[in-house]
Order: structure tokens, then C-alpha cells, then sequence
């Protein structure tokens, strides 16, 4: 799970709000507009969809082993 978030953040590991990956990903799943998304708003998302991000984490490490 470790090494798919590690992918996920790369060239943004210290700022990940502003991966772009991430930032599409968030707009998708939630509907808040990507341009909408600072360091407040991404940890607020984070907090409140942490089982369902560890549930997609589960998942997307289980297709990428197979």
C-alpha cells in the first residue's frame, strides 16, 4: 500500500495537493473542483474519506499485484 502511495506522489511527495494525478482523482471521486484544492482543503478530504481512500488503497494494490 506503501509503494502505490510512494507512485502516486512522485515529483510531489512533500506537497501532494498539488500532484496532479491526486488532484484529478479527488475531483472524480468528490466532485470539488481540482483549481479548488489547497493544503486545507486536501487533509479535510482526506479525513473525512479515510476508510473509503483505505478501501480504494486496498483495492488498487490488489489489481496492481495481479
Amino acid at each position: 500500500m506503501f509503494g502505490l502511495l510512494w507512485d502516486m506522489t512522485r515529483g510531489y511527495r512533500l506537497c501532494p495537493w498539488k500532484s496532479p494525478y491526486l488532484l484529478w482523482r479527488i475531483e472524480t471521486y468528490s466532485g470539488i473542483e481540482a483549481k479548488d484544492i489547497d493544503f486545507r482543503r486536501f487533509v479535510s478530504f482526506c479525513w473525512s474519506s479515510k476508510r473509503d481512500l483505505f478501501r480504494y488503497l486496498m483495492w488498487a494494490e490488489r489489481m496492481r499485484s495481479n
